[in-house]
């Protein structure tokens, strides 16, 4: 996709790439027994390894191994069998044990991709790098402005950061970038993607340049936690860059904070290098070194993702790529698809669940997961209309009847009388009603306008209230007229 910024000198290309930080899902943390279960009590979840206590010796967890290793497999990514955990000094009051135990030099994934679709083109996003490293404290302010305090429930928990190549070109290739990542997480089960509960947030580094030219100095725009302000954040940063450079400044390497009131960034920090942090191995824990037999069987019991699940979808079902795309942007929304879809009309399915069911679920404010509809009634519903119990218009109103009580179909259709009326002679009554109280229009129809047609079955649809079957009254209409 062909995106630039607008400047006075011509147009400007954006260079973006992101560091998504994607909390681990685990039931313990990265190095020590303490739970991460969200919001639990402030300062509830934290061990003596959390709270940097002297002495204390950190104990990797297996299963944050597993989840890092199968997120690079996800990824397409290489595994690397032998890699290292280093030091990053600094000082802050949400580390206690002032430094963080990360991966700089040896992580525990290489090289891998994703790939995206923005405008009906399809483009591949490099990934660098994931390594494992655990998360800090937090620090809150919003008690007493005049002072800060500290809840060490996150430190220690176990984050996967995924760097991305600088291969991204707009906002809306960061935003595909991130919708694509964490759907992968999600179907692996290795993150929640919650991103309003801080489980996944991206530090976006942004840079512009002219067409052609090397890459020009990036800032990082830190910790931002949504996928619409992450698009926003690369839009104003790279105004920012622009307008600084064509004013004969130049742009300062640093880290910036993203303000969504005010739709702007702000200088936080002049930009560090990595012996700013004095890395170094970490001293407590030896190399780890996974066995190919091992990654090779965590590979194995992968589930199917987005782009192969969407590929069957077109393959299988004969539905349009784009409809397949969304129908496997999240795993739950697939399932509940393939189990409506299931020995039934999959494009009606489909046509159901991302029309009505998707607009149910948006005005009373649900997820699919806890949709007042089930997979199993609105596949009775799709039954009924097979089966001429119902037609199309009464189906939508046992939907919204289905929404607002949740009951099965089958039961609203009986209580409220809605079966589909096939009774020949109730039509017939129905038309001759319609055509003595329209005689001009008839004789307009018999005379070459033919466009009169819906009008007359409109209107026997509606003496029927809407109960008639529309291929019965279209055929009789059509012998009646004629007559």
């Amino acid at each position: 996709m062909s995106y630039t910024v607008a400047g006075a000198e011509g147009e400007w290309e954006i260079v973006c790439g992101l560091e998504v930080h994607a909390q681990v899902t685990s039931q313990a943390k990265l190095f020590s027994g303490a739970s991460t279960e969200f919001g639990a009590e402030p300062n509830s979840q934290v061990s003596f390894v959390d709270a940097g206590f002297p002495g204390m010796l950190p104990v990797i967890n297996a299963e944050c191994v597993a989840q890092a290793v199968r997120t690079g497999l996800g990824l397409d990514a290489q595994i690397n069998l032998v890699s290292k955990f280093d030091r990053k000094n600094y000082f802050y009051a949400d580390l206690p044990q002032g430094y963080q135990i990360s991966q700089l030099y040896h992580p525990i994934v290489g090289a891998g991709h994703v790939e995206i679709e923005v405008e009906g083109e399809t483009r591949r996003i490099g990934v660098t790098r994931l390594h494992l490293e655990q998360d800090a404290g937090k620090s809150l302010h919003d008690q007493d402005p005049s002072r800060s305090f500290i809840d060490l429930n996150r430190s220690g928990v176990a984050l996967m950061e995924i760097v991305s190549e600088p291969d991204i070109r707009s906002p809306e290739e960061a935003g595909a970038y991130l919708r694509k990542l964490r759907s992968i997480l999600r179907y692996l089960g290795t993150c929640d993607g919650n991103m309003e509960e801080g489980s996944m947030r991206a530090d976006v580094n942004v840079s512009v340049r002219k067409h052609g030219e090397p890459f020009r100095t990036r800032c990082e725009v830190k910790n931002v936690n949504s996928i619409r302000y992450v698009m926003h954040a690369v839009e104003v940063e790279a105004r920012r860059q622009v307008d600084v450079w064509e004013s004969g400044g130049e742009v300062r390497q640093e880290t910036r904070l993203y303000d969504n009131v005010r739709g702007e960034t702000r200088s936080m920090r002049s930009k560090e290098n990595a012996h700013d942090y004095r890395y170094f191995p970490d001293p407590d824990l030896l190399p780890l070194v996974l066995e190919e037999a091992w990654v090779a069987e965590l590979k194995t019991h992968l589930p199917e993702l987005p782009d192969a699940k969407r590929a069957r979808f077109v393959s299988q079902y004969g539905l349009s790529p784009y409809d397949a795309a969304v129908l496997v942007a999240e795993q739950a929304t697939a399932v509940f698809f393939e189990s409506v879809a299931h020995g039934r009309d999959a494009k009606a399915a489909a046509n159901w669940v991302m029309g009505d069911l998707f607009g149910a679920l948006n005005r009373t404010g649900r997820t699919i997961e806890d949709s007042p509809v089930s997979a199993a009634a609105l596949g009775e519903m799709l039954d009924l209309m097979a089966d001429n119990t119902i037609n199309g218009r009464i189906a939508k109103d046992v939907f919204e009847a289905m929404v607002e009580t949740g009951d099965m179909p089958g039961a609203i259709v009986e209580a409220r009388g809605l079966r589909q009326v096939t009774d020949t002679g109730a039509i017939d009554a129905a038309i001759e009603a319609v055509i003595a109280a329209n005689g001009d229009k008839v004789e307009q129809y018999r005379g070459g306008k033919e466009k009169l047609f819906g009008f007359f079955v409109g209107q026997v649809m509606k003496a029927m209230a809407g109960k008639g079957n529309p291929a019965l009254v279209n055929e009789a209409l059509k012998t009646r007229l004629a007559a």
